[in-house]
């Protein structure tokens, strides 16, 4: 893991999301090597040090595999303290989680901490649900503020997550005569860094009567747009493609914070190069199996395979 080149590990990784913990995975084991001499650490502070590890998953390794009265505190048991001593804070705030931190450091017992963790997040994952809670099954009923008091439908306090926000792209996946794709290497340090993708590129999402109005403007005004999303792709990688007219399904993918709207666009070029500046590939379908494709990816190449195979059959 310290040493695997970052290629290797996305590709492991593909398709499971949450990317940048596969990274924090590499840098925690570069850190054990280099700081712990090859030795996962035992302490608490020595577990914190390692990147990607926050307060729950350090206390949670600390009681359960060292035996160490540290508290691991997740959702599950915010939500049973919550409701146990009827909080009146919204868990959804980070800073509140020091809140039911310090309660579980008071409440841990010291004897047994990995199984005391264990238990109450098994209890807030099950009985102590978020959604269908069955209270009457729980074996901490006779001791919660909640249960007793008929308020259990008002715990958690946890205020409405944002919705993700819409981002509009465009897919530019065009073929060569030999069959192969053009893909290229998210260099950037964003989201999705370091896989392989189609051509994207952000587009506006206009309406159609938003498209019209705005056609009659440009009609009356004499105002000229800028280059196309295909024409840029063909001035940004020098080529001159034939974009085909077939129809795919606009593919969807949430991210935490994001929903992709992805319009396929095909095209087919005769006249290709290779490209020596710049991380792009033309590959093959069969190679893409030693390339790291995030899951939207996957997704605009079933849905471009779907149509071709669709069309063939008409």
């Amino acid at each position: 893991m310290a040493t695997a080149p970052e290629e290797r590990l996305l590709k492991a990784w593909e398709g499971l999301g949450y990317y940048s913990r596969v990274r924090n995975m590499q840098a925690a084991a570069q850190q054990i090597m280099t700081d712990f001499g090859g030795q996962f650490p035992h302490t608490y502070e020595g577990i914190s040090s390692l990147k990607g590890i926050g307060p729950y998953t350090a206390g949670a390794i600390s009681s359960i595999a060292f035996n160490l009265p540290e508290p691991a505190v997740d959702g599950n048991v915010m939500r049973v303290l919550a409701r146990l001593f009827e909080v009146n804070h919204d868990i959804g705030i980070p800073s509140n989680r020091k809140i039911f931190q310090a309660m579980m450091e008071i409440l841990i017992d010291p004897e047994r901490p990995g199984d005391f963790n264990q238990a109450l997040m098994d209890l807030g994952s099950d009985i102590e649900a978020p959604v269908n809670p069955r209270p009457e099954e729980s074996p901490v009923k006779d001791f919660s503020a909640a249960y007793q008091n008929g308020t259990m439908d008002r715990y958690p306090i946890k205020a409405p997550k944002k919705k993700p926000v819409p981002i509009y792209l465009k897919a530019l996946v065009v073929k060569n005569t030999q069959g192969q794709f053009l893909l290229e290497k998210n260099e950037s340090e964003k989201l999705l860094a370091g896989f392989w993708h189609f051509p994207l590129i952000e587009v506006d999402n206009f309406s159609q009567e938003e498209q019209f109005d705005l056609f009659h403007q440009v009609a009356e005004e004499n105002v000229k747009f800028g280059p196309s999303p295909e024409e840029s792709f063909q001035q940004d990688y020098d080529l001159e493609v034939d974009w085909l007219d077939i129809y795919f399904e606009t593919v969807k993918h949430i991210f935490s914070h994001r929903k992709w709207y992805v319009q396929i666009v095909a095209g087919q070029v005769t006249d290709f190069h290779n490209f020596s500046d710049r991380e792009v590939r033309w590959l093959s379908p069969e190679e893409f199996k030693n390339y790291p494709l995030a899951k939207p990816q996957q997704k605009i190449w079933q849905a471009y395979a779907q149509a071709n195979l669709d069309s063939s059959k008409d």
